[in-house]
């Protein structure tokens, strides 16, 4: 980080008293603004770990029906099942501390269509709707991984910052404010000298010239 810059006298000193209070708030707001981000990301991953444990508990219910649907119907139990189709994925944003993220997901497993076959067994129509709330659930899943990470890195950046204004930034600003009024009351005090030697006194006693 460069040296401030600063310009002799009195208007170098009002200068770096407007920097150093400028680099003062905005510590101050990197402050406040890392702790909002810090409080959100803390909720973003207890939401992310819900999230995720859900997904493999709803995709390991499924793998058990499925399981069961194979047992009863065989290999060509499968040969029922409708061709692939997409599902839909509908995903809101929102935003924290300007940090913009996926808030929600709204996702659609595809529909059984009145011409596709029915699954071969019960257990597989069961392993069909409990993939499709895996599904649901892996789209919540990544939306709040996605939203801890974004908001996380931010905390962290934002961290940084933080650590470059208060640890190298401000003081120096101090030091140079501390050395300029120093300068500014050692040149008050050479003129001063210089005033009373031109009036003919020195220290308020007369001198020879």
């Amino acid at each position: 980080m460069a040296e401030p810059r600063v310009p002799p006298g009195r208007a170098g000193r009002l200068r770096l008293r407007r920097s150093l209070d400028v680099a003062r708030r905005g510590a101050d707001l990197l402050d406040q603004k890392l702790r909002v981000l810090r409080t959100r990301h803390e909720e973003l991953l207890r939401t992310e770990r819900d999230a995720r444990e859900r997904w493999h508990e709803q995709l390991a219910r499924a793998e058990r029906w499925l399981r069961r649907g194979l047992l009863l119907g065989g290999e060509e139990a499968m040969e029922t099942a409708d061709e692939a189709r997409l599902a839909e994925l509908s995903v809101s944003w929102t935003a924290t501390m300007g940090v913009r993220h996926p808030d929600t997901a709204a996702c659609t497993p595809p529909r059984r269509r009145p011409e596709d076959p029915a699954p071969a067994n019960t257990a597989l129509a069961h392993a069909e709707a409990a993939y499709a709330e895996a599904l649901r659930a892996a789209a919540a899943y990544a939306v709040a991984r996605s939203a801890s990470r974004a908001v996380g890195e931010e905390a962290v950046r934002t961290r940084r910052r933080l650590r470059a204004l208060r640890r190298h930034w401000v003081p120096r600003l101090e030091t140079a404010l501390a050395a300029a009024d120093r300068a500014l009351e050692q040149s008050e005090h050479e003129d001063a000298v210089r005033r009373r030697w031109a009036a003919g006194t020195v220290d308020g006693r007369p001198h020879a010239r």
